[in-house]
């Protein structure tokens, strides 16, 4: 009898035993399906809920945010998330906006480009058309009334002469121009002339208009965008000269975007080839007229003149 109790008590000893054990593998493979889960989860499609796309004024600032919010809207219709635009105060803004991964799509000048390339490893997907065109110049403009300034050789020729400009990383407003006058013989740009930043093309020429300014630099031919206020522009400013060819401006993503979110925006934006509703908005933001894909080794001749300048710039 006693035996038959110790047997039972054994017994039931292992039992308690087994469904201990049992339970912990169940626990374990419940955490290891948990955590299976989470890499599923991790490894699956890039959720995201919200675009940002950044832009530098070329104008107004007030108004390029009411221009591009048709642009912003198209592109939430047919990506299906929400898009905001943000207009930045210039181009190193938009550059960290980019690196930070504050902004998703930035419409980036070359030089801007390249900088937000090395420094926030930027992908660049596509490039401006204007008029069927790919590259575009820097454009000197000088005030009529100045007889004595009529080439660019004049400008070196002549220190202290104020210059208006957008912005110090602007590619055609003041990298080209400034490289070109130094491969013409100006020394230091910077005690050469007396500079006035002005934070847009069209300001820069309303500097000239208004007497601020002798001469200033833009995209040609920037006089068409404010020719509607002034009609004059024409008659009182001339162009003397121009630099040599710079590939288009670009729409350029943030860094870990997936390739899946790489092509839908690039398919939305080529989208806007066949819609003269967006290419109206385009022109109205930066006179672009069309989109064109893009690679990186477009823009090494902008790589070029950023290493002349890269120091004075960061």
């Amino acid at each position: 009898m006693k035996r038959n109790k110790l047997i039972f008590l054994i017994l039931s000893m292992v039992f308690v035993l087994v469904l201990a054990a049992c339970g912990t593998a169940n626990e374990d493979n419940a955490g290891a399906g948990d955590e299976a889960e989470g890499e599923e989860a991790a490894g699956g499609k890039e959720e995201i809920t919200k675009l940002t796309m950044g832009f530098v004024p070329s104008q107004d600032a007030d108004k390029i945010a009411d221009t591009v919010k048709p642009l912003a809207e198209r592109l939430s219709e047919i990506l299906g998330v929400e898009v905001d635009a943000q207009v930045m105060t210039d181009y190193v803004g938009l550059v960290e906006g980019m690196r930070t991964q504050q902004i998703d799509i930035g419409f980036l000048p070359p030089f801007g480009f390249v900088q937000a390339e090395e420094r926030a490893d930027v992908q660049v997907i596509l490039k401006a058309e204007r008029n069927g065109e790919l590259s575009y110049r820097a454009q000197y403009n000088v005030r009529a009334d100045l007889e004595d300034i009529n080439s660019v050789e004049d400008l070196v020729a002549n220190e202290g002469l104020r210059w208006a400009y957008a912005d110090p990383t602007s590619t055609s407003g003041f990298l080209f121009p400034a490289s070109q006058l130094m491969d013409m013989g100006v020394e230091n740009v910077d005690t050469h002339f007396n500079h006035l930043q002005v934070g847009g093309h069209d300001n820069a020429l309303i500097a000239l208009l208004n007497g601020d300014a002798d001469f200033a630099t833009t995209y040609e031919d920037a006089r068409e965008r404010i020719q509607d206020d002034h009609p004059d522009v024409m008659d009182k400013i001339k162009v003397v000269g121009y630099t040599d060819p710079i590939p288009n401006d670009t729409i350029s993503l943030r860094a870990g975007l997936s390739e899946e979110w790489v092509q839908k925006i690039k398919d939305a934006f080529l989208s806007f080839n066949d819609d003269d509703e967006m290419l109206e908005v385009l022109n109205n933001v930066y006179n672009w007229t069309g989109i064109a894909e893009a690679k990186s080794e477009d823009y090494d001749i902008v790589r070029t003149t950023y290493e002349r300048f890269q120091d004075q710039i960061q």
